[in-house]
This record gives structure tokens, C-alpha cells and sequence, in this order.
């Protein structure tokens, strides 16, 4: 998720629950027959700013009159208060037929019973594609689909590569030992330089965090028989854990233990030459040359996070997905929509080719990195989403983002205020008492 899908969904689940009780969405054999004849007709489409392109959403509405006759009126929203626009909407006679939620966001609005079960037409909608997990697996809640990805951005390392064949290094690592070895050859070239630091990772900074944990096979949270508790104290977990502080203490700073991305921006470090890599999406590369305008397209370059396991690292996947009202009065035309959007023609000439997201599935990035004018600068944000993965699915894991816990879980690790075991026990603590609620 974006950093502005994080911080509204953190009020998702105490506002929709609040107005709405805790059923699931809307049944899909009901809320969906109907004719797509569309023809008189206008369906209602709410698209976040900052996702689709306005030319991209003229394609997609173009292709769907096309198809059905039908009209579309797209209503732009801002990001301020969407969650309780988008709550309050949920619950009128007349709601947006179908709406731009982040990957994150789906959860909660389906505990709400604000969505449609869509679960019947998986198939139809996927067309013959393997749908970014990072994307899909958030929008499946208790294995009913309330969602189709819609675009992806996934966390790859971002670095220097200028600085890196400095010191003597010509190629991006394949291995968690090639990794580790070049950026102990960036720190041996750049020792006189008291203030620099190999690899830029804050404490706080759980989404790395994530990424390790899963990479040894454990996860923060599970679902066992509906309900969710914490598992970032199985044997796993820990040693996940145990793989990142070693790494976090290791390659970052001693000032950077306590801190987030923010202050200092890690952005900024890389573009002032403070740092030779940092964990980061694709928007870093822009942020960077913007920064500081002497920094080449060609200086920068990106790799997948390698993993101890002998495999990249699960990326850590943001992104939106497409969605429809569960009291959509055109659900049937609305699903003709989704399907547009979400079809590979779509999702390669315009949300990839044109607006520079990742497209919505495996496929759809293998495409992508295949042709002709595919920029050698996101390959590594390309390779990284092919096992991507999200935040645990339960709709109450926004109140564990909102109240800062899990920032505070990777500090007290990474500053060694608490062992890895005793920082663990306390967090799934939390989280169990938070997932009862």
C-alpha cells in the first residue's frame, strides 16, 4: 500500500463496523443478474487521484460503451476524508457503482458488508491471468473475492550504480551472498566518509521487516479457523527477525535504529550521496533525480531484495483494486467495467505503457519487461512483484498500522531495547487483543 492508502485505512474498520455491523459483502449470484444492455444507462465510477491516468480511464470508458452502450461518470476523488466518504456512500440507496480502493483498503470495507461478492465470476474477470498475490490476496477475505487488482507498485532496492562500480562492482547481486559481499566493498570504499552508510534502513521501517520474516518462512499474523492471531513469535518468525536486525544493525546507520523514512528522507540520503541503496517503490527514482538534478537515470539502478532463502525476498506489494458497491444498483454493467480495466490489453498499453504502474498480474510483467521501450531502471520493482505479498487480511490489522505498534515492534528489535523473542511476544499480545475486538 501507499503511504496515503496506510495512513486512511487505519480508520477503515472502526467507522464501517460502527455503522454497519460485521456482515460480509453482498451476495454475487443476487446483487449481479441483470442484463448488460446498457443502453440509457450511466454507471458511477469514483477514481482515487494520483492512480489512473485520465487518458487510461478514457480508454477503459471507451472500450466499455463500446461493449455496452452504456455511459460512464467518473467522479475524482481526494485522498482527505475518503474513508468516511467512501463509508457513508457505502451505506446510501445510490452508491458509486464501483470504486478505486487500495489493496489494503478491501478488508475492511468487506467486513462492512459495503462490497459485492464477486467470487463467482474469478475466473471471467482474471482472464487467463495470475493476478499479483500482493493484489489479490487482500482482496480475498475468508476466501471470497471483493476486488480486482487494478495496478501494482512493489519495494525493490534502489541504489547508486555509480558508486557501486566505484567499488569495483559491475553487476546487480543474484544471492544474499554476493549482496551482502558488494555492499561491504561500497562500505570499504567509502570509510573515510564518517557520515555514510551502505544500506539506508530505519528501524522503524516494517515493510523491510516483512519482507525477511516471510523470506524464513514465517509471517506477522495467520488466519486458522476464522480467526487471527500473531505469529511473529513462531520459530520462523524469530528467525526473520533475527536475519533483519543483524542486517538493519549491520549496513544503517546507529542514528538510523530509531527512526522512520521520513526524517530523515531516505530519498534525500540517496540522492546526497549518504547512502548507496535503500528499500524503496518505483516513485524513489523520480524522488531521487528530483532531489538532486546532477543524479543520472543512468547512475540509479534496481534488484530485487535477494533472500536468505536462496530466493528473492516476497515484496511487500502496494497498489489499488477495483470494487462495487454491494447495493450497486448496475452491478452487472459494473462488472463489465472491472473486466475492462483489468484485461491484459488494458493493463499493458495503458496502465503500464502509458500511466508507468506495474500491471495486474505475472504475466503482465513478463510482457511488460519484454518489450522494446521497457525502462532498464524498474526492473528490479518488476522482477520483486512476480511472489509479491500483503499485509495480513483481517480487517482490524488497520488499527495495528494506526496505532503505531508495529513501528514500535521493529524499533525495540533493531535499537536492542528488547530481544527478538521478548519484542515478539509482546507484539502478538497486541495484535490478539486487537483481532478479539
Amino acid at each position: 500500500m501507499r503511504q496515503k492508502k496506510t495512513m486512511i485505512f487505519a480508520a477503515v474498520t472502526a467507522i464501517t463496523l460502527a455503522l454497519t455491523g460485521c456482515s460480509m459483502g453482498g451476495s454475487s449470484s443476487s446483487s449481479t443478474a441483470g442484463s448488460t444492455d446498457g443502453k440509457g444507462k450511466t454507471i458511477t465510477v469514483w477514481a482515487m487521484q494520483g492512480d489512473y491516468s485520465p487518458k487510461t480511464m478514457a480508454a477503459i470508458n471507451a472500450a466499455f460503451t463500446k461493449k455496452t452502450q452504456a455511459k460512464v461518470k467518473v467522479e475524482t476523488q481526494q485522498w482527505t476524508d475518503i474513508t468516511t466518504k467512501i463509508t457513508t456512500a457505502l451505506t446510501t440507496s445510490t452508491p458509486p457503482d464501483v470504486l478505486d480502493i487500495g489493496n489494503t483498503q478491501v478488508a475492511g470495507f468487506a467486513a462492512s458488508g459495503g462490497l459485492l461478492d464477486i467470487t463467482a465470476h474469478k475466473s471471467d474477470l482474471a482472464q487467463g491471468n495470475t493476478w499479483l498475490s500482493g493484489l489479490a490476496d487482500p482482496a480475498t477475505v475468508d476466501g471470497k473475492l471483493y476486488a480486482v487488482p487494478a495496478f501494482g507498485a512493489a519495494r525493490a532496492v534502489v541504489y547508486n550504480k555509480k558508486m557501486w562500480s566505484d567499488a569495483g562492482i559491475t553487476s546487480a547481486p543474484k544471492s544474499w551472498s554476493e549482496f551482502t559481499s558488494d555492499l561491504d566493498k561500497v562500505a570499504a570504499k567509502n570509510a573515510s566518509n564518517k557520515n555514510f552508510t551502505p544500506f539506508y534502513l530505519p528501524g522503524q521501517y516494517w515493510y523491510s521487516m516483512l519482507q525477511f520474516v516471510w523470506d524464513a518462512g514465517g509471517d506477522v499474523a495467520q488466519n486458522k479457523d476464522g480467526k487471527w492471531t500473531g505469529t511473529t513469535s513462531s520459530a520462523d518468525s524469530l528467525k526473520g527477525l533475527e536475519q533483519w536486525k543483524t542486517f538493519q544493525n549491520t549496513y544503517s546507520s546507529k542514528a538510523s535504529q530509531s527512526l522512520d523514512t521520513d526524517e530523515p528522507d531516505q530519498n534525500q540520503l540517496l540522492a546526497d550521496g549518504s547512502t548507496s541503496a535503500i528499500m524503496a517503490n518505483s516513485a524513489a527514482i523520480s524522488s531521487v533525480q528530483t532531489l538532486n538534478s546532477t543524479v543520472k537515470s543512468t547512475d540509479l539502478a534496481t534488484f530485487a531484495m535477494p533472500g536468505q532463502s536462496g530466493k528473492n525476498q516476497p515484496a511487500m506489494t502496494a497498489g489499488s483494486d477495483f470494487a462495487i458497491a454491494a447495493k450497486s444498483k448496475n452491478s452487472a454493467l459494473a462488472l463489465e467495467w472491472i473486466k475492462i480495466a483489468a484485461s491484459p490489453d488494458i493493463q499493458q498499453k495503458w496502465v503500464f505503457g502509458k500511466d508507468g504502474w506495474l500491471p495486474n498480474s505475472v504475466e503482465g510483467l513478463d510482457k511488460a519487461m519484454k518489450s522494446s521501450d521497457f525502462p532498464e531502471v524498474q526492473s528490479g520493482f518488476f522482477e520483486a512483484a512476480k511472489d509479491s505479498r500483503a499485509t495480513p487480511g483481517s480487517p482490524n490489522w488497520a488499527t495495528i498500522e494506526g496505532d503505531k505498534s508495529v513501528n514500535s515492534f521493529t524499533q525495540s528489535i533493531a535499537t536492542g531495547t528488547a530481544t527478538p523473542e521478548q519484542a515478539a511476544k509482546t507484539f502478538d499480545q497486541h495484535m490478539d487483543q486487537v483481532f478479539a475486538k
